[in-house]
């Protein structure tokens, strides 16, 4: 990909976005896309919501598990910028129509204390961090899943440009010691609409979610970037994403560590 066409493939996303209506996958239409031109696209992305007034306030982890990876025929994470119009309250609504396709992930959050990039290491990251909390990730697609007329499903390359399908982050209450407990063993039962839809613990993630926050701030270290203070850091998803149709309510009790929830405003 040219830099030219990194910046319309951020445009078209941008105005999919603005509009609600996905558009084709990037892949078909740049079947020569690699990993660094996805992330060029979603820099591209990056700079075009910083100049409408937008602030960065973290990043996200994504296609940290093992199934996912599998999935997609990878063998590497992905990762997003966290902007500061993507933040809900906590047992708060999401107005009817401000996303696409909104599907929700439950994960641990980490809010960082001081600076870090390059090649840390696990206790780097867990020095640097000043609490860890429960939370969701909202997710939606700017990009189609699948191609109406191929049947081609979407490629991480598409996830990448598509800033890995971020849209929404919400962070409980409870607030930890990164060292407190073992972030291995602490999970989830999520539910939506009352019904127990998933459950999960921390070791879906790499093994050990702090290892999540290790490849990000490595991953930066390659493009220039670092992870900074009082940004939020989601690590990762330790269940599938849950569709969210208008109406919906997604809670996630993670026992000791807090609990977290959301609702989609009813359709009319």
């Amino acid at each position: 990909m040219t830099a030219f066409n990194a910046e319309a493939a951020a445009k078209a996303l941008l105005q999919a976005e603005q509009t609600r209506h996905q558009i084709g996958l990037l892949s078909l239409q740049y079947p020569g896309m690699t990993m660094d031109d996805a992330y060029a696209v979603q820099t591209a992305l990056m700079a075009a919501k910083l100049a409408q007034g937008r602030r960065v306030i973290g990043w996200k982890i994504g296609l940290t598990s093992r199934a996912m990876q599998d999935a997609l025929k990878i063998d590497t994470p992905d990762s997003g910028v966290l902007f500061d119009d993507m933040v809900f309250e906590n047992n708060g609504i999401v107005p009817r129509g401000r996303f696409i396709q909104p599907r929700v992930e439950a994960e641990i959050a980490f809010v960082m204390k001081v600076p870090i990039d390059g090649d840390v290491t696990r206790d780097d990251v867990l020095a640097a961090t000043d609490y860890v909390a429960p939370s969701l990730e909202i997710l939606d697609t700017r990009i189609k899943r699948i191609d109406p007329e191929t049947g081609k499903a979407r490629i991480i390359t598409d996830t990448i440009s598509d800033n890995a399908a971020n849209a929404g982050i919400v962070l409980g209450a409870a607030r930890h010691a990164p060292d407190a407990m073992d972030l291995r063993w602490t999970g989830a039962i999520v539910s939506r609409d009352g019904v127990v839809e998933e459950t999960g613990l921390g070791a879906g993630v790499l093994n050990d979610p702090v290892m999540g926050i290790v490849w990000l701030a490595r991953r930066m270290g390659q493009y220039g970037q670092r992870i900074e203070p009082g940004q939020v850091i989601l690590s990762g998803s330790f269940i599938r994403p849950l569709e969210c149709p208008p109406g919906s309510r997604i809670e996630a009790d993670f026992g000791p560590f807090g609990q977290v929830a959301i609702g989609f405003e009813q359709a009319p």
